[in-house]
């Protein structure tokens, strides 16, 4: 959980790459966002990236909002849906939550400092999570080895240790996680790919060190959650800095 808050003169215009977790942002006031994806550009005050949303682009202007990022056990017990019915989309959190959003971003912008702003969301979500059905032992230690592995794992083999089949794996995986199993290890192996990329390290030693069959299988998974080369995911971060 962190505050985030943008007084640039040139406001704010961020790729926004997928990750291994549920990211919520919620706005304290002001200007929307402007959120372009797969399904086109949307305003949003706050929003809900869900697993693996793909390519995505944030605008705005004297931006200030608090992101908290969810593993995804903790986003099956709060959101109040099912992570599979945000379909790997960024969601108004509006949508979501309804009119409990609004009156917590009115909380935090009449809060005084960050720490009270992090503490009053920090208590919402705990509340939240009262009573909130719990995810399955099996699928949430799926998905912890699916991390614990950095993706490199057979999800028949991951299958097997619970004495499951691969279909029931899939059916019991993706309706509390959101994804297939095989599509959360290409996300988290992506996601240890980006960060290498993004610390100056070459394609062809992030493949073989992240397990890729070859620097093309990286470059199209690259490609896919990304919307860009390798190179240009790299290049991003050092014209960042």
């Amino acid at each position: 959980m962190a505050g985030f808050r943008d007084r640039g003169a040139g406001g704010l215009d961020l790729r926004v790459l997928p990750q291994p977790v549920v990211v919520v942002v919620i706005g304290l006031g002001g200007d929307p966002v402007a959120v372009r994806s797969a399904s086109g550009t949307q305003p949003m005050r706050s929003l809900v990236a869900s697993l693996s949303p793909g390519p995505a682009r944030v605008r705005g202007e004297r931006v200030e909002c608090v992101e908290v990022c969810l593993s995804p056990r903790a986003a099956y017990a709060v959101l109040g849906v099912s992570p599979r019915e945000l379909d790997g989309s960024v969601t108004a959190l509006t949508d979501v939550w309804g009119p409990q959003e609004r009156r917590l971003g009115e909380q935090l912008a009449e809060a005084g400092t960050w720490p009270e702003r992090l503490a009053l969301t920090d208590a919402f979500l705990a509340k939240r999570a009262v009573g909130a059905p719990s995810m399955s032992p099996e699928v949430a230690a799926a998905w912890e080895t699916i991390v614990a592995r950095r993706g490199r794992i057979r999800i028949a083999d991951l299958a097997a240790s619970y004495g499951w089949s691969r279909k029931l794996l899939r059916s019991r995986f993706t309706a509390q996680i959101g994804l297939t199993p095989k599509r959360a290890a290409m996300l988290v192996r992506f996601d240890h790919a980006a960060r290498a990329l993004r610390a100056g390290h070459s394609p062809s030693n992030v493949a073989l060190a992240c397990g890729y069959s070859d620097q093309p299988h990286l470059h199209r998974d690259v490609l896919a959650l990304a919307g860009c080369t390798p190179g240009a995911l790299a290049g991003s971060a050092a014209s960042a800095g």
